[in-house]
């Protein structure tokens, strides 16, 4: 196994695993990447008294409104000053493309630096959710993922990450997505990147997501999930921070042999360490862990698989989650035949483990992670 941690340049090689980001430069501080107590102290250097951050904290948080110029309850003087300070423009939206009748939205985004990251909307009868993006590209080298080959950029700001949710948040409030005004609901870190591989900055803003206005959006931690290939000891921080969010382990095997090939951070932490972690994380916090598991024809939809899967998680707080594979143009990895994924299922089942087939919402639109930014 090839660890880097220098420049990534181009492709990755085959199971390379990238764990530093490239020294890249910083996005510009934003009101979301600081705790209240840090904008109470960026305001009054700024020569302001500090209640004017919990002001811009209502106006971000609660009307979702980054534009000090139209902040009239701050004096005119200190509009300019308090928004060139704490609302730098981080993201710049390139392309939205939608479908099932514009309730589920694709957005590309471009950094500040030019890089391109991707965030998901989807409105559906009962809930919002947001799937966001926490690194430009990854560096996990998953080769059946879009992401995973195009190498990893750099990670996120905390502020970079919120404001996907917030633009998202803007269109529902506006009435722009079909269904009338409403609210982001959930939360799922599944967007580009290794989450836990960007540690400080995902916490950070899934703080900022479950704080209660005006120090954040207000999101209950049960509606928001972190996913994660398996970094172990992550996982291990992740159940300390006393958050109760959802894990969810994109585990795509149960075997260490065909695991190590498609998910290369096997080759460093096998399934019965991640497992373990995942248990450990399950006993700490009750809540249940999501195994994540892409149903790819031929190479892991086995009715053997699904056994060994279902020994190896029965009796324990977990769901699986089966995802029909959303290939990617060109790949020979393509979505199991409709028969082996009903097999996998009652396999799954046979042990008493509770399973469902992801709704494969944004197919069309080139749905699964990195499909657009490679486009573009």
């Amino acid at each position: 196994m090839d660890v880097s941690t220098a420049s990534q340049t181009g492709t990755p090689a085959p199971g390379q695993l990238t764990f530093v980001a490239p020294r890249r430069a910083k996005p510009a501080r934003h009101l979301a990447d600081l705790t209240m107590a840090e904008r109470r102290a960026a305001v009054a250097e700024l020569g302001e008294k500090p209640f004017r951050a919990d002001q811009l904290s209502r106006h971000y948080f609660e009307r979702l409104n980054g534009d000090a110029a139209t902040m009239t309850d701050l004096p005119a003087a200190a509009r300019e000053k308090l928004g060139a300070a704490l609302f730098p423009p981080l993201l710049t939206p390139v392309r939205e493309i939608t479908c099932d009748g514009g309730t589920t939205r694709k957005t590309l985004w471009r950094l500040f630096d030019g890089a391109l990251v991707e965030s998901v909307l989807m409105r559906y009868s009962d809930r919002t959710t947001m799937c966001v993006s926490s690194q430009a590209g990854c560096g996990m080298n998953c080769p059946f993922c879009a992401t995973g080959q195009a190498g990893l950029t750099r990670n996120m700001s905390t502020a970079e990450i919120v404001e996907q949710v917030v633009a998202g948040a803007r269109e529902l409030a506006a009435g722009e997505v079909p269904g009338g005004p409403g609210r982001v609901s959930n939360v799922v870190f599944m967007g580009m990147g290794e989450p836990l591989a960007n540690y400080k900055a995902v916490i950070g803003a899934v703080r900022r997501l479950v704080e209660p206005a005006p120090s954040g959006l207000g999101i209950s931690a049960r509606g928001v999930t972190v996913s994660t290939v398996g970094l172990v000891p992550a996982i291990g921080k992740l159940a300390d921070e006393g958050l109760p969010v959802t894990l969810a382990v994109s585990l795509h095997a149960p075997d260490d042999e065909l695991r190590d090939t498609l998910v290369p951070i096997n080759t460093r932490w096998k399934v019965a360490e991640v497992l373990d972690a995942a248990w450990e994380y399950a006993a700490r916090t009750k809540r249940r862990v999501s195994i994540e598991y892409a149903l790819i024809k031929d190479i892991n939809d086995q009715e053997w698989r699904a056994d060994l899967l279902g020994r190896l998680i029965k009796n324990k707080l977990v769901h699986v989650n089966l995802i029909p594979l959303n290939p990617t143009p060109g790949s020979k990895w393509t979505a199991s035949r409709p028969e082996d994924e009903r097999a996998f299922v009652r396999r799954l089942e046979h042990h008493g483990v509770p399973v469902t087939v992801r709704d494969t919402r944004g197919r069309e639109i080139d749905g699964a992670c990195g499909q657009l930014a490679a486009a573009e």
